[in-house]
């Protein structure tokens, strides 16, 4: 049972399937070493997305913080980043989301906050958390912590559409996937002057039977409904609102970084001229030299929200990205915020008077394949990636190992790198043409599979 406990403090947060790794008397001993880690008499906020094992493990959460002399302002059901910015706004001393992002209904998880509105993950307080939850080592109070309630959609929207100019009224649907942004995103889009239709606004704690995502292949209903309303741009949102993707007016779906960092990115650089802009390792080359051109500084970092978001505070970066459309913006504070990134997308096109089929047109693409996800369990898949490295080097490859295994010869890229998320391993490729892309990327997916089933991989490693 601990071994499988240790298997969800994952990287970015702690993550499970409920009913197995993540259970009552887990989320309360969390709960505890949460409080600890945090410290007695301090005010956290808790918020949850939808899902049907949310509000049981928000209440195990929220008896284990006060239990050690944590106070707790209960905000229902929110979404991630908007919990952050209450934080902020608030001056709270942090907050625990109960979410596990886009994956399937039977997964939750922990998003603890700190007071500066980042991520407790790894590098940056989970470490610790970890140790005090396995350790048991709580803090000793006589005093039980409070609970109250708090409605904070109102001081939530008032914060971020203050930071935002659309100047047009916009037809818009929004796609809520059932999460959590199902009730604040058509508030905040409608009073910036839109017409908003919502699509999979049904909360079944299931997500109507579809999976949280907002990637292509989750979107048909989204596509349809802005085709069929003449809508100008359609929204989804992933289950706890840190990601969205966007569909143009002619249906055609615009969710990969490659895309939208060049057109976010554009617009922060005509006003801050030699600004630094932070990405992904994922990411096309082309986002560089995209940056460059425009009279930015690129700054390539780890995959990953508080990766992205710490870095830019320590670069005074105006603006960062992930390959999956995580969107880091300055104004709040750096956090990846999926209905700010909605609204700011408004704002450009209000701004340049074009249509976000012409800006995804003017964007160029090289030749890349999609992210494939090979299944490999999360006790070797860190492993299996660090015994590649040699491999692929040998082959003639120049290592870029800031986040897994990004392989540089003279026609293209491949990566490789275990999931931080879910027990997979990541690969995708890139070329100077589809027939190289898709060699590398064939290539990157032989390694990896032939490494996983290598009975003498782990004693490789250890050598090395």
């Amino acid at each position: 049972m601990e071994q499988a406990q240790n298997n969800i403090f994952r990287a970015y947060d702690i993550r499970g399937i409920y009913g197995r790794e993540l259970t009552i008397p887990f989320a309360d001993r969390l709960g505890k070493a949460l409080g600890t880690f945090f410290g007695e008499g301090k005010t956290l906020v808790v918020a949850r997305d939808t899902r049907e094992s949310g509000e049981i493990l928000k209440n195990a959460l929220m008896n284990g913080l006060t239990s050690v002399g944590c106070n707790v302002v209960d905000l229902g059901i929110f979404p991630t980043a908007s919990a952050a910015l209450v934080v902020l706004e608030k001056h709270f001393d942090g907050g625990v989301v109960v979410s596990a992002s886009h994956n399937t209904a039977e997964w939750n998880g922990f998003i603890p906050i700190n007071s500066d509105g980042l991520i407790c993950s790894e590098g940056f307080g989970m470490e610790r958390i970890k140790e005090i939850f396995s350790n048991q080592d709580f803090a000793k109070t006589k005093t039980t912590g409070s609970v109250a309630k708090l409605d904070a959609t109102d001081a939530y929207l008032n914060l971020i559409l203050e930071k935002i100019k659309v100047g047009k009224k916009f037809r818009v649907v929004l796609d809520v996937r059932g999460g959590a942004t199902y009730l604040v995103a058509p508030k905040a889009f409608s009073k910036v002057g839109c017409e908003v239709t919502t699509i999979n606004d049904r909360i079944d704690g299931k997500f109507n039977g579809q999976k949280p995502d907002v990637t292509e292949e989750c979107l048909p209903e989204l596509k349809k409904a802005v085709v069929e309303r003449e809508a100008d741009v359609g929204i989804a949102f992933d289950a706890d609102g840190d990601r969205a993707a966007f569909v143009d007016s002619k249906g055609r779906y615009c969710g990969s970084g490659n895309v939208t960092i060049a057109l976010f990115s554009e617009s922060y650089l005509q006003k801050n001229r030699d600004a630094k802009i932070v990405f992904d390792v994922c990411c096309s080359s082309f986002i560089s030299e995209f940056v460059k051109s425009k009279g930015g500084v690129a700054i390539v970092n780890r995959v990953g929200h508080s990766f992205i978001a710490n870095r830019m505070k320590q670069e005074n970066a105006v603006f960062g990205g992930e390959y999956s459309n995580h969107l880091y913006f300055s104004e709040i504070f750096g956090l990846d915020d999926a209905i700010f990134a909605g609204l700011k997308l408004l704002e450009i096109l209000s701004s340049k008077g074009k249509p976000l089929a012409d800006l995804i047109d003017s964007v160029p693409k090289y030749p890349a394949t999609n992210v494939e996800s090979i299944n490999c369990p999360d006790e070797i898949k860190f492993q299996v990636v660090e015994s590649l490295k040699p491999k692929i080097e040998s082959l003639g490859y120049k290592i870029l190992a800031l986040d897994g295994i990004k392989a540089f010869g003279d026609e293209g890229w491949l990566l490789i790198r275990a999931s931080n998320t879910n027990p997979t391993i990541r690969v995708n490729a890139e070329g100077k043409t589809d027939d190289v892309a898709k060699k590398l990327h064939a290539l990157a997916l032989d390694a990896v599979r032939r490494e996983i089933e290598d009975p003498y991989r782990a004693k490789r490693v250890a050598v090395t």
